[in-house]
């Protein structure tokens, strides 16, 4: 079949665009990148080893170079859904590098006399063992990025924490007037939860330095000289900056892919937490007349073509999209996992594509979430403690002293009047002013033990809801 003059990429790649032209989306560009700079190591080794004349190898190494750089991205066109476990994403590279390789050499494209891209490029690899490495070249940096954003998500939440450690907000459970809360301490949970989807990323990446190649086709070595399996890990190592090592076992990491499940379920796990948050900040920004209001994010863009004025919750929005588009992508890369036979997978590219899309979903939705939303958040004091004080909730301070079937008495007589509890507490003569203060104090209802005898009571500490 025709192949365009202008085109580095052959005849392997070609058929394979015509193949697979479902999605209309090429395989992720890292990935495509990872791939060659796998062919920069194995061009490096199997020159030290005489395998290839250098003449060849350098050119080789030039051609990696300008795609690792980015410019030759408009001939790794392979489609992100292809069959073939990966072998068109590769041979996609082995051309690609051949032809601008044979060019820097005086030659002319597709003149594979001069350098071949399987004899040359791919020397002494597989697919099967070049895919897998390339996958966790591209994932390593990625979850490292990731980790990093989650840090920076933990340390914004704590400010918060601390913006409002002193402001008493009504807490609720199952949508319903709960026990008051602490605003900042939502935030603080907020920070725990980001805190733990990061260590969980770290941790992941002891299991992806470990890589299959120089196992060639099935992970025995077949077609490899020793001296290319037992060094290529270290080349890679060193031009990757990477921790990684040569699997003891490589026919594991050529079939088995559980390690991309690992990776793929703690992004969903944070993904999950992410989705929480994005749900209570939309609640507590319902309305603002009509809902909550508590919380007033920052107003980014009109937010409806025939209602002037309204303003939509859209980063919070945009936040719980890449949260349930992570958590379906780890369902396909479960499947594509569970899918593997024998030994090989075909189904890894489905499986790159899904991971590293979730990886780059979260990179960016969590930081732009995190600027232009959670650091410019307000919340609206007056509707806080409007919440408290309407609610009754703080009658559940007073079972200790009142007993539980007058404390709920008095829960629904503020409820039903629209009275303050304290106010009902005074006429019926159930507490005296100085009572009140002490167990009703904001600092008394919301940490652990009984209201009014911690030695608390009575401490000025910025915001009261009581007056004095």
């Amino acid at each position: 079949m025709p192949v365009p003059q202008d085109a580095y990429y052959g005849i392997h790649t070609a058929r394979a665009k015509e193949n697979f032209a479902a999605g209309a989306r090429p395989a992720n560009p890292k990935l495509m990148h990872a791939i060659a700079r796998v062919k920069q190591a194995a061009a490096k080794v199997n020159g030290r080893n005489l395998a290839l004349p250098q003449k060849k190898v350098q050119a080789i190494l030039a051609a990696c170079e300008e795609i690792l750089d980015g410019g030759l991205d408009a001939h790794l066109i392979v489609d992100a859904y292809q069959g073939g476990a990966g072998t068109s994403s590769n041979m996609n590279v082995n051309e690609v590098i051949a032809n601008r390789a044979i060019e820097l050499l005086g030659g002319s494209k597709g003149d594979y006399s001069i350098i071949h891209p399987i004899d040359d490029v791919n020397l002494h690899q597989s697919t099967n063992d070049v895919y897998p490495t390339a996958l966790r070249i591209a994932v390593i940096p990625l979850l490292r990025q990731l980790a990093e954003e989650l840090a920076s998500l933990q340390e914004a939440f704590q400010v918060k924490e601390h913006e409002y450690a002193d402001l008493l907000r009504l807490g609720r459970t199952q949508l319903m007037d709960a026990l008051p809360i602490l605003a900042g301490q939502s935030f603080g949970a907020y920070a725990k939860a980001a805190a733990r989807d990061r260590w969980r990323l770290y941790k992941a990446e002891e299991r992806l330095r470990e890589i299959n190649i120089g196992g060639t086709a099935v992970g025995t070595g077949l077609n490899a000289p020793l001296t290319y399996i037992y060094t290529i890990a270290d080349e890679l190592r060193e031009l990757t900056g990477l921790g990684l090592c040569r699997s003891d076992f490589p026919m594991d990491g050529t079939q088995n892919m559980d390690v991309f499940v690992e990776v793929s379920g703690l992004l969903k796990a944070a993904a999950v937490n992410l989705l929480k948050i994005s749900n209570d900040f939309r609640l507590l920004s319902s309305g603002p007349a009509g809902g909550i209001g508590e919380y007033i994010l920052p107003a980014m863009q009109a937010g409806s073509s025939i209602m002037p004025g309204k303003v939509n919750p859209v980063m919070a929005e945009m936040l719980g999209s890449v949260a349930m588009r992570v958590i379906a992508n780890d369902t396909a890369v479960t499947l594509a996992a569970a899918s593997g036979q024998l030994e090989l997978n075909a189904f890894t590219p489905v499986l790159a594509e899904a991971l590293l899309e979730s990886l780059e979903l979260l990179l960016h939705g969590i930081a732009l979430f995190r600027e232009r939303c959670l650091t410019g958040l307000k919340l609206d004091e007056s509707r806080c403690l409007e919440h408290v004080e309407r609610s009754g909730v703080l009658a559940a301070a007073t079972i200790t002293y009142l007993g539980y079937d007058n404390a709920a008495a008095l829960a629904k007589a503020a409820a039903a009047s629209g009275r303050p509890l304290e106010q009902l507490l005074l006429e019926g003569g159930w507490m005296t002013g100085k009572q009140i203060q002490e167990v009703l104090h904001p600092l008394e209802v919301t940490k652990p033990g009984i209201p009014g005898r911690s030695g608390q009571s009575g401490v000025e500490h910025g915001r009261r809801l009581i007056p004095e």
